[in-house]
């Protein structure tokens, strides 16, 4: 059986065919509606049900069980039951296309023993236009897409620069990053993600991330710096042990440069001398917060990271709307998959 969808702020319908996802049929058609991962991990196609209801075959990581009942979907693994009146996620705008490109390696520095810094250089004939958040893709041979966060908060002469995760199997990291030198030549594409500052909110915001999470956070910081319009700023950013706060002091050094900045490093295996907060970001997010009803929210790194901070602040009363995330996915998927799809973050 199918059903019909219509989209509320632009009145274009499609069908849904037996089987089919709503994100699967919009594509089919034509009908543009953003997405990344396709397999319901990142939350960039969440829309809110105006009318009827879907079902899940596996109920996906990216959304709450909160979040279900309020009337939020991902359009990536939702099946309606009947036909659906959908509304994009809010405060979208339209983001500049990926253009495929060729890229220079600049640098490649290891920062812990986990993570490298890359530095790239983007071939002078494309205009790199991308918002601060955005993440890029690298294509290598024939292998699946990798995807990573873009550190800065522009591209200063056409260069990027890269945070990456080593991850077990990861043929990227454990077969190609290794072997980069400088003038080696890679192919991108860019701009991709849905994660970005949205100055329309305007108000106090709330960062968190987990370990390479705090690339694209600290390229929406970076934007913001000296801004007399920037709203108050917390950041959580939560990692293993000392070592591996390999952003510290540039962090700290902002507390002048943001509004109200209050950085909150959380560590999970710290040593004895650590005087900071220990354990994880999503407790010492329930100890910290209160009313988050007029905060937003920019969550990034591990998916269950993001799963606990979205159930902890819906419990807490925070609207949906007001939360936007950027989930690593590479923590989620197996290599079988990932070979098929490309994995925000991943390795």
């Amino acid at each position: 059986m199918s059903y019909n969808v219509r989209i509320s702020t632009t009145d274009e319908t499609f069908e849904v065919k037996d089987g089919e996802s709503i994100l699967e049929a919009a594509m089919r058609v034509g009908v543009p509606m953003a997405h990344e991962c396709t397999f319901g991990g990142c939350a960039t196609c969440r829309v809110k049900l105006e009318e009827g209801a879907v079902e899940y075959t596996d109920f996906p990581m990216a959304l709450t069980e909160e979040e279900h009942e309020l009337g939020y979907a991902l359009a990536c693994q939702a099946r309606p039951c009947g036909d659906l009146v959908v509304t994009p996620a809010r405060g979208a705008v339209m983001l500049p296309d990926p253009v495929q490109a060729e890229a220079e390696v600049l640098e490649r520095t290891p920062l812990t023993n986990e993570i490298t810094y890359l530095s790239l250089k983007i071939d002078d004939e494309v205009d790199v236009d991308f918002l601060p958040g955005q993440h890029l893709h690298i294509n290598y041979s024939e292998r699946a897409e990798r995807s990573f966060s873009m550190v800065s908060a522009f591209a200063f002469g056409n260069m990027v620069d890269l945070y990456v995760k080593r991850i077990p199997k990861g043929w990227f990291t454990n077969e190609v990053l290794d072997s980069l030198q400088p003038g080696d030549k890679l192919q991108v594409s860019l701009p991709h993600g849905e994660f970005y500052y949205r100055e329309e909110d305007w108000r106090p915001m709330v960062f968190v991330a987990t370990g390479t999470g705090i690339a694209p956070v600290r390229s929406v910081l970076e934007s913001l710096l000296d801004d007399d319009d920037c709203p108050p700023v917390s950041l959580y950013w939560g990692m293993r042990t000392e070592k591996d706060l390999f952003l510290q002091e540039e962090l700290e050094s902002w507390a002048e440069r943001l509004c109200e900045f209050q950085y909150q490093p959380v560590l999970s295996r710290p040593s004895e001398q650590w005087e900071g907060r220990r354990g994880y970001v999503q407790e010492a997010l329930k100890e910290d917060l209160t009313d988050v009803s007029e905060l937003s929210f920019y969550l990034c790194g591990s998916p269950e990271m993001i799963s606990d901070v979205r159930k902890l602040l819906i419990q807490k009363g925070a609207d949906p709307d007001y939360i936007y995330s950027d989930s690593f996915t590479y923590a989620a998927i197996e290599e079988e998959t990932a070979q098929k799809k490309p994995a925000v973050g991943a390795a």
